[in-house]
């Protein structure tokens, strides 16, 4: 396969999970005034396509600097969900064959038998409203899911705002509080990625690279790209 870019380019205003710094770009310098271009840009950690290491909820979690650059490479499988509603749970039956009934300490290092990847890349179909209010209220992972996935070794990859429920006005009763997908995820040792660009044309099995920038803190803008090798 060709290489995909699965990254949202970053601009100003562009959607944050709420609370979160603004995005913006600007002209610090221009071809007119300086002969020359440089622009300020101002974002938080979590803004865009960017990948949460465990120190993001975990009080003794590392950093993404605590990680080899090699591991920011994975063999990925994909998960297509697409048609869920707002703000529907993604249980534990809905993963593939050998993390929907994947219990911790099984398997070779608490992996899935036969499960050969090391990162989950789940579409929703939410990602076509991004940069829409509708973006809020996609599907999330239940606790139980979560669980699985981190007992199988897995990272996860989501064409959401987050795996755990966005706050909002519409929220749910029974929704779970907190943030439990996150802290089975990331309390594993496991990475998460968010704001993925997820289309119907990739395959079940490919590679994904997603490299963050070189900073030691709890997150960071990635440029993910899936691609077979």
């Amino acid at each position: 396969m060709d290489p995909v870019d699965l990254t949202h380019r970053v601009e100003s205003g562009m959607p944050v999970y709420p609370g979160d710094p603004a995005v913006s770009l600007e002209p610090h310098a221009t071809m007119d005034a300086d002969g020359y271009r440089v622009t300020r840009l101002s974002l938080g950690t979590h803004a865009g396509t960017h990948v949460d290491a465990p120190a993001h909820t975990e009080p003794d979690g590392a950093t993404l600097d605590e990680f080899a650059v090699e591991e920011f490479r994975f063999d990925a499988t994909f998960v297509d969900l697409a048609g869920l509603d707002a703000r529907e749970p993604i249980t534990p039956e809905m993963l593939p064959e050998g993390v929907d009934d994947v219990e911790a300490g099984t398997g070779v290092d608490g992996a899935a038998d036969g499960l050969d990847t090391d990162l989950l890349v789940i579409r929703t179909g939410w990602g076509e409203y991004w940069g829409d209010q509708r973006y809020l209220d996609h599907p999330y992972l239940t606790p139980a899911a979560a669980r699985r996935i981190a007992a199988a070794g897995c990272s996860v990859g989501l064409d959401t705002l987050n795996p755990d429920p966005t706050p909002t006005d519409r929220a749910g009763t029974d929704e779970p509080d907190g943030v439990p997908a996150h802290r089975e995820l990331l309390g594993s040792g496991n990475l998460v990625f968010e704001n993925l660009r997820l289309s119907t044309g990739l395959p079940e099995q490919f590679v994904v690279r997603a490299y963050p920038l070189r900073v030691d803190a709890d997150g960071a803008p990635v440029r993910a790209v899936a691609a077979s090798e």
